[in-house]
C-alpha cells in the first residue's frame, strides 16, 4: 500500500540507532542495533497479504522473533496489548494483541530473500505479522511498548482500516459508516457535499447515475460503485482505494492526482479519462475470463504505473497507453 518511502534521518544513523521497550514490564531495556543483532536470530518463510488485494508468497524473513524479546523485558499481568511505533515523518505507529504477537510467530526482521531490507521497506528494522494484512507490519520500528489497554494505530485512525486486520476474513475496513437514510439520499443525488472531509467507508453505491458529478477530494474507500453511470465525473485528488469500479461508465473522468490504489477497474469504460499523477499501485484492469477496461485515450502522464502489478503494466503497454518498457 502506499505510504511513507522514507523514514526520519536518525533511523539509518545506526550508531545513534536505539530500539526501546517499554510499559508494562518487568524489565525494560533498550537496544543498539549491533546488540539487537548479537541476540539468537532466526529465518521464516511467511507470505505477504496487502489490503490492496496482493500478494507475495513464500517471502524468506531473517529477524529476531518478538518472543525472544519479549522473554528479556518480562510483560506483566496487565499487558494485552503491543503498540510497535516507527521512525516516521507522519509518526506511524500499529498495535496488535499481546496473544496475536505471542502465537503467530510475529517477526522484527532486517532482511528478506537473503538480502537485506530497502529502506523504503523497512530497513533497518520492521515488523513483519504474518497472520494479518500488511498495513500492520511496521516499518522502520523504534519503540515497541507493552499496554494494558489498545491504542489504534495510524492507518485505523486516518483511514477506517480494521483493527484486527485478519486477512483470512478479509477485514480490511470498518463497515459502512452512513445510516440508511443517508445513503439513501447519496445513491439518489450523487450530491457528497455534506461528507467533504468525511472518509466513507464500504458504502454500496452500485448502479448509481451520477454523470458529471462534482466529486473532487472525496474519500471513498473501499466503496462499490460496479455498473454506474459515472461518465465525466470530477474526482480530481479523491482517495479511491480499494473502490469497485467494475463495468462502470467512466469515459471522460478526471481522476488526476486521485488514488486508486487496489481499485477494481475491470471492464469499465475508462476513454479518454485523466489518470494524471494519480497512484495505481495494484489497481487491476484487467483479469483472465473478464471484461478488460476500455482505456484508449486514456491519459496516465507522470502517473505511478512503476507501482502496477506486472500483468496490469503489460495490459497498459499493449493498449499503447503507457510507453513500451
Amino acid at each position: 500500500m502506499v505510504g511513507e518511502r522514507a523514514p526520519l534521518p536518525e533511523a539509518l544513523d545506526l550508531q545513534q540507532w536505539r530500539l526501546r521497550i517499554t510499559g508494562e514490564v518487568a524489565h525494560p531495556q533498550s537496544w543498539t542495533y549491533n546488540a539487537l543483532l548479537a541476540l539468537p536470530q532466526v529465518e521464516a518463510t511467511h507470505d505477504i497479504h496487502c489490503v490492496t488485494r496482493w500478494s507475495r508468497l513464500g517471502c524468506r524473513w531473517r529477524g529476531l522473533a518478538l518472543t525472544t524479546l519479549a522473554a528479556l523485558v518480562a510483560p506483566t499481568a496487565a499487558a494485552r496489548f503491543v503498540q510497535c511505533v516507527a521512525y516516521s515523518p507522519r509518526q506511524h505507529d500499529t498495535s496488535l494483541p499481546l496473544s496475536v504477537c505471542l502465537e503467530h510467530e510475529v517477526l522484527l526482521a532486517w532482511a528478506m530473500d537473503g538480502a537485506p531490507l530497502s529502506v523504503p521497506h523497512g530497513y533497518p528494522l520492521r515488523l513483519v505479522a504474518p497472520s494479518r494484512y500488511f498495513y500492520k507490519s511496521l516499518k522502520w520500528v523504534r519503540e515497541i511498548r507493552f499496554l494494558a489497554e489498545d491504542v489504534l494505530g495510524y492507518w485505523e485512525r486516518a483511514g477506517g482500516y480494521h483493527n484486527n486486520a485478519d486477512f483470512q476474513h478479509e477485514e480490511r475496513y470498518i463497515s459502512g459508516n452512513l445510516s440508511p437514510t443517508q445513503l439513501a439520499r447519496l445513491r439518489a443525488t450523487g450530491d457528497a457535499r455534506p461528507y467533504q472531509g468525511q472518509v466513507l467507508l464500504s458504502l454500496d453505491l452500485h448502479h448509481v447515475q451520477w454523470p458529471g458529478a462534482q466529486l473532487a477530494g472525496m474519500q471513498l474507500k473501499n466503496c462499490t460503485l460496479a455498473g454506474s453511470d459515472l461518465q465525466g465525473v470530477d474526482l480530481r485528488g479523491a482517495n479511491l482505494t480499494n473502490a469497485d469500479f467494475q463495468g462502470a461508465n467512466l469515459r471522460g473522468a478526471d481522476f488526476s492526482d486521485a488514488d486508486l490504489e487496489g481499485a477494481l477497474l475491470m471492464g469499465a469504460d475508462l476513454r479518454d479519462c485523466s489518470m494524471r499523477r494519480t497512484r495505481l499501485a495494484a489497481a487491476e484492469f484487467w483479469r483472465p475470463g473478464q471484461p478488460p477496461a476500455r482505456v484508449a485515450g486514456l491519459d496516465v502522464q507522470d502517473a505511478a504505473v512503476d507501482d502496477l502489478l506486472e500483468a496490469q503494466l503489460a495490459f497498459l503497454r499493449r493498449h499503447g497507453v503507457v510507453p513500451p518498457a
